[in-house]
This record gives C-alpha cells, structure tokens and sequence, in this order.
C-alpha cells in the first residue's frame, strides 16, 4: 500500500524523470543485464543497442509517476505490456530483480538526493505496480494453459513448410513438436518465437502475427530487414531467413493480442504498408470465409508486384468479397507494373476519404505510415473506437 506522503514523495520526482529518466533507466539496464546476465536472453538486445527499450521504460516510469493517484488511464497500456510480457515468458519472480536493481540505480544516479524516505517510497510505487502487472500477467497465463489445446511459456514446433512469398518475405508453417492440437488463435494476433543466435550467443525472442492458423499448425511471415545507413540488419529475421530450414524445431508462445477483428457485419477499411500486411491478411481472410457480404476496403503499400507478400491470397480472398474493393499503391513501379495500380506513389490521407465514416478500421505498417493514417482520419472525424492499429517492437504510438 502506498501512503498519501509516499505518492507526494514519488510525484515529487516527476521533473528529474523528465529530465534524466533515459539516462536513469539506461543506468538501470546495465546495472541489472551485468548483475543477472541470465536476463539478455529475455530483453531484446538490438532494442537494447539501439536505446527503444530505455525510452520505452523511462517513458512508463514517468507516465506511472505522473499518474500514482490514478492509475485508470494507464490500464490499457499495462493491458499492453503484460501481452508482451507474455509472450516472451516474463515471470512473477523476476519483478524481484527488477525492483532490485531499479531502487539502486535510483540511489546510485541521484546520489544525495535519494533519501531513505525517497526509496521506501519508491519501493511502495514498485512493489504496487508490480502487483497489477503480477496479477494481469498471471491472468492471461491461467487463461492460457485452460484453453483447448492452449499452454503458458515456450512451446516447441517443428517447420512444416517454408515459401518464399516476395523479395524479401518468407513463410515459416509451423506445427507443434508434441504434435497436439492449438487453441483458436483470432485474426491479427501474434507469438514469439525463441531461438539462439550465434552472432550474439544469447537466446533472442522476436514476435511475428500469426498471418494463417489451424487447428494442428500455423504460419508465419516474416520479412528479412537488411541493413541500411540508420540501423543494423535484423537480427532474429536474417537468422530465420538464413538458418531456420524445413525439419528444424523453434520455440514458441501461445497467440496473444488485442488488434483483433471485431465480430460484427459493419464496414471495414483494411490499411496495410509492406509486412504490416500480416495480421491485415488473417482479418480479410476470416472475412472473406465467415461475412463475405461484408463491405471491405483493402488498401495495400509496397515498393512493387515483388515485394507484395502473400499476393495471391489476397487477389483469392479479394475475389470472394461480394462487395470487397482492392487499393493498391505500388511506391517504385514504373511501366506496365505503374499502370496495374491504383497510384504508383505512396498512399495519401485523401485516400481513404472514399470510405464510409462509420468504417472500422485497421493499421499495420511501419509507425510513420500508421501515425499519418491516424491523424487523417482523426481529422476527418472518424471515433477513436473505430481506428484500430498493432504496434510491434518497443515503444509506439497512443490512441
């Protein structure tokens, strides 16, 4: 229980979070990967390079510091954060450790300044928080290992099947190594998958959408991200690409995710830029079997005819739609390929305005495209409740 005098001590170091919390929770990081290295092999260690995760967690300390009198408007994204904690195994006993090396990272960083009073303060705002995501985390776990053919942590499944689906898009067909049957997964949700990667000798997860599912296997589409001027190569994607071979077992977790297609008969706009078409795919697949009638607006971005992943199943389940149209924005076609588009340019806001305003809709694709999207349609006066987007990775946008 946190004392009123606790809440005022921890609201109190709202302006130095501001200030110093990247450099704080970036302390913390190494404090705590050096003291139990066994964590690196949870943490995603490319985020780790890249600075994402300390923004990340210096963001939701401040947001959780700014909000201890009321926690409400933070419940979707503890929602949000014990999905992934979920599916990538994170255990009630390892908030011990984190809270360990938080509170020394605190009094290591703000020297003086961080008083008994101050910490045992701090050790009240964690210990409650860790409760809420404890419990949340614990939920999701018990609903998981109780649903048909569910379970909880890391599963192993052998690789089926692999197809190369465009220039830089491959399938993996997964099926469960114990050969058991799988919960039903919902269009547009996701799992980690768990490997070792011997250009860091550490186990990595990386969570890919679930792009087709049944009930004895399921698929995953995964694009190799190469390295540019800004960022390294992928890491987990060029070792699948690479090493990851029909026969070969991986490890992965149930189904799990809220960006989810809503049961419901109303119009629905599809948006999808390059491998954000994943779970846009399983949602206008599911469609097209259960509420072909349905209308639908499929507008896909991608650089040209090959880097379009998955083609084929959406020209099938585009042609099943009795009331389905096709927008497709190809960003580098020249030619004859220029002219099978709708535009041969990147999709712009005035785009979508053909759709009906009371559409739901759903966003996958990289943040800047799916924020523009967003905006747009804010502006134009779409409801918050119908725009619907998936955030993979660490950090991302608000609603």
């Amino acid at each position: 229980m946190v004392t009123p005098r606790q809440k005022e001590l921890v609201k109190a170091t709202v302006p130095v979070l501001r200030e110093h919390g990247v450099a704080l929770i970036s302390h913390f990081y190494k404090r705590m990967l050096h003291g139990n290295p066994e964590l690196k092999n949870i943490f995603n260690q490319a985020h780790q390079a890249e600075g994402h995760q300390q923004r990340a967690l210096a963001s939701a300390v401040l947001a959780y510091a700014e909000n201890i009198d009321d926690l409400s408007p933070l419940l979707p994204a503890v929602r949000h954060i014990a999905i992934k904690h979920c599916t990538i195994g994170i255990r009630a006993e390892q908030y011990g450790i984190v809270g360990k090396h938080l509170l020394a990272s605190i009094k290591e960083v703000l020297g003086d300044a961080a008083t008994e009073e101050l910490l045992d303060a701090w050790a009240a705002a964690y210990g409650s928080l860790a409760k809420v995501l404890i419990d949340a985390e614990s939920a999701i776990y018990e609903e998981q290992s109780m649903s048909e053919g569910g379970w909880s942590g890391w599963r192993p499944f052998v690789v089926a099947k692999r197809v190369q689906e465009s220039a830089d898009v491959t399938s993996f067909h997964l099926r469960p190594a114990d050969g058991g049957t799988l919960p039903v997964c919902k269009p547009g949700q996701f799992v980690s998958v768990r490997a070792y990667l011997p250009s860091v000798g550490l186990v990595q997860p990386r969570q890919y959408t679930v792009s087709a599912a049944g009930p004895d296997s399921l698929r995953i589409s995964v694009k190799r991200v190469a390295a540019t001027s800004a960022a390294p190569a992928g890491m987990m994607s060029n070792h699948l690409h690479e090493s990851l071979k029909e026969g070969d077992c991986i490890d992965v977790s149930a189904p799990l995710g809220d960006f989810t297609l809503a049961d419901d008969t109303s119009p629905v706009a599809l948006v999808a830029a390059g491998v954000g078409i994943t779970p846009i795919l399983a949602m206008l697949n599911s469609i097209a079997k259960d509420t072909p009638e349905r209308a639908v607006d499929f507008f896909m971005v991608c650089q040209d005819r090959a880097h379009f992943p998955l083609r084929g199943e959406v020209e099938q389940a585009m042609n099943s739609l009795k009331n389905g149209k096709l927008h497709l924005f190809y960003t580098k076609a020249e030619g004859d390929e220029a002219r099978q588009c709708e535009a041969a340019r990147r999709l712009a806001p005035t785009d979508l305005a053909s759709v009906s305003a009371d559409a739901d809709w759903y966003i996958c694709g990289p943040v800047p495209f799916m924020q523009e999207q967003v905006e747009a349609l804010k502006a134009r006066g779409v409801a918050a409740e119908r725009i619907h987007f998936e955030i993979f990775g660490t950090g991302g946008m608000s609603k």
